[in-house]
């Protein structure tokens, strides 16, 4: 069975939203990470919101290894009508998300990639159905903004498969989800 892998930004707080604003290590470790994440995903899942955010720019971007990646792999997108701007790859997911992702994990290819998209990872975490979470952690304190880890009683249990840390503080974590 595939994989359903999260990756992350989060500050030191626990914050997802705007990592752009708070990390700031941009050392060949963060990008040498990346590239181990994505290596092996055959297919992407993102939120409307986040599709939206990024339709402007990974198209034409030379930001690598991301921007080769996201442009060619396949990219379900879950939202409730047409985006605006059209992405090569891409199928809109009017099904709820773990209805649809349940039957993918049981499908063929790689491993299936969350990245961004805050409220589909937290959906997806609640169903159960993320395997792993890449985490990397900036030295920090956002101090405010969405969390990926909200208020919420669900318990969920995690090993830890792997810490890395770059130069400049920023912790690469990789857990296994324990269901």
């Amino acid at each position: 069975m595939r994989k359903v892998v999260l990756y992350q930004l989060l500050s030191l707080d626990g914050v997802a939203e705007e990592p752009g604003d708070w990390v700031t290590d941009s050392g060949p470790e963060v990008f040498a990470n990346l590239g181990r994440v994505i290596e092996p995903q055959s297919d992407i899942l993102l939120g409307r919101g986040t599709y939206d955010y990024w339709v402007g720019y990974w198209p034409t971007s030379d930001s690598e290894p991301f921007a080769s990646f996201i442009n060619r792999t396949p990219k379900h997108v879950f939202s409730s009508s047409e985006p605006a701007e059209e992405w090569a790859n891409t199928t809109i997911v009017t099904t709820p998300a773990a209805e649809y992702v349940a039957p993918l994990k049981h499908a063929s290819g790689g491993d299936i990639g969350i990245h961004g998209s805050i409220s589909l990872a937290q959906s997806l975490l609640r169903a159960r159905l993320v395997d792993e979470l890449r985490l990397v952690v900036a030295p920090t304190v956002a101090g405010h903004g969405r969390r990926l880890f909200a208020d919420d009683d669900t318990l969920q249990p995690l090993e830890l498969l792997d810490v890395q840390r770059s130069p400049q503080g920023t912790l690469f974590l990789a857990y296994r989800c324990v269901f």
